[in-house]
């Protein structure tokens, strides 16, 4: 494992550490809106980069070159998890992930298999490796996974959908078959984290992308109880955790008795309630809603102080945004972002 130097503004921040100024990167900052990136994928198709070493380390390093974010994540995709257990694995342009074929019965589940899962994963601490001694010791690496709902929801519709017809189908009519998938999958993301905390990162996120699509009543046992378990297993590697949860504050509040570092906070949620509901406990990361990078200059100064008062000169937090950057922003607007965030964030923190 690589040392964490207390001077990673974004490790200390989430300790509630004195800091000179609010961390900063994005969600997705490794992305179809950078020049760079899109050379690259002029060569390369998407899997090709997120499975050759030298190719998801050239991308993970181009916003920290160009933006200087306080935190670089791995680049790579959730769905590399479904297609180690077993299942095929396309992306097709215009359409999406496509994953074949779909978990719906007894005899699907039965074929996933968690065994070598980590040398089926080997190019991801591969990659880690070749980042963490790029990055030498000037900038955290943060890796993720899905969480084990959003991959079961995945794995289970087999491309994307607006409906969530199967998955939800198998959770109102057979719920057991459901649970134990989550269960490979909970098992499966503990193995993949702490393979990733081993090879050097020196943060994990958990991915819950579609845990808002469940009713509030049933987050609680189909997504929220196996984040915890993996917060709970990574522990022992006294890195931090952070899960985030797309969906709102209803969701979020039932995080709260995790053993994370960090609650990411989207932007359909109230930052200040968040604050007063989980920021005793937690670390907040958020919550910028992402289109407001469409706007002009003055907007972006607006709502980054709006979200940065709610902190004002207190650690706890890590600006982001409220999810992943869209792929058509202007980078220029990118640039906006850092600069106010840093220059209103450090007059706070005097």
């Amino acid at each position: 494992m690589v040392k964490v130097e207390e001077n990673f503004l974004y490790i200390q921040s989430i300790k509630k550490q004195p800091v000179k100024r609010t961390p900063v990167w994005i969600m997705r900052q490794a992305g179809r809106y950078l020049p760079e990136y899109m050379k690259v994928r002029k060569k390369h198709d998407f899997i090709t980069v997120c499975k050759t070493p030298e190719l998801a380390t050239e991308v993970t390093l181009q916003p920290i070159r160009r933006f200087g974010f306080d935190a670089a994540i791995l680049f790579s995709d959730i769905l590399v998890i479904p297609e180690a257990l077993g299942q095929n694995l396309e992306f097709l342009e215009n359409h999406g992930p496509k994953l074949s074929p779909q978990i719906l019965e007894d005899k699907q589940i039965q074929t996933l298999d968690l065994q070598d899962i980590e040398a089926r994963l080997s190019y991801v601490g591969d990659a880690i490796k070749m980042i963490t001694s790029e990055l030498n010791g000037k900038t955290p690496l943060i890796g993720f996974s899905g969480s084990p709902f959003t991959l079961a929801t995945y794995m289970i519709e087999g491309k994307p959908t607006r409906n969530f017809k199967y998955i939800k189908k198998m959770l109102y009519h057979e719920p057991g078959r459901l649970s134990t998938l989550l269960e490979i999958l909970t098992e499966a993301v503990s193995r993949y984290l702490a393979m990733q905390i081993e090879a050097g990162v020196q943060a994990v996120q958990l991915f819950d992308t579609w845990g808002g699509i469940l009713p509030v009543h049933l987050y609680e046992p189909f997504s929220a109880h196996y984040m915890k378990k993996i917060a709970a297993e990574l522990k022992k590697y006294d890195v931090p955790v952070t899960l985030f949860s797309k969906g709102g504050i209803e969701l979020a509040k039932q995080l709260a008795d995790s053993e994370a570092s960090m609650i990411g906070i989207d932007w359909m949620t109230d930052l200040r309630e968040a604050k007063n509901l989980l920021g005793h406990k937690f670390a907040l990361q958020g919550n910028l809603d992402p289109t407001t990078l469409y706007g002009s200059h003055d907007i972006i100064r607006k709502e980054v102080k709006r979200v940065l008062n709610v902190f004002g000169g207190e650690s706890g937090h890590v600006f982001n945004l409220g999810h992943g950057i869209l792929p058509d922003i202007p980078v220029d607007n990118v640039y906006q972002l850092v600069d106010v965030v840093r220059e209103i964030s450090t007059d706070l923190h005097s």
